[in-house]
């Protein structure tokens, strides 16, 4: 396992889980992501990427919701659990994660290649 897996890994750990407002989307939008994971997701076309920029949207949205919500990006595992990132629905877990863990997600983000979803 390479470094940057265990360190999602780790993330993924770290970040609590809470239920979104049935049928939301309303942070799925464009969004980058480390190389490590989007290898982790269903390639789509040039298409499916342009026509959901165009609609400020997340290519891997579909009609019923997130399509990869188990292999999600770690940005899209933050929106709703930290105070920087709330939910615009009010949704979010009973506590929060943690500041420290933010702080090294943020760090990692910016040590890594980020690629747009």
């Amino acid at each position: 396992m390479s470094p940057d897996s265990q360190k999602i890994r780790f993330f993924r750990s770290r970040i609590p889980a809470f239920a979104c407002k049935p049928g939301c989307h309303d942070c799925c939008g464009p969004v980058t992501t480390s190389s490590e994971e989007m290898a982790r997701l269903p390639v789509k076309t040039a298409a499916e990427h342009a026509q959901a920029l165009d609609d400020l949207s997340c290519p891997h949205l579909g009609p019923h919701g997130c399509e990869v919500y188990g292999e999600r990006p770690l940005i899209c595992r933050l929106f709703g659990t930290t105070p920087a990132l709330p939910c615009p629905n009010g949704c979010g877990p009973e506590e929060m994660t943690e500041p420290d863990v933010v702080a090294q997600i943020h760090r990692f983000f910016r040590e890594t290649r980020q690629v747009l979803v």
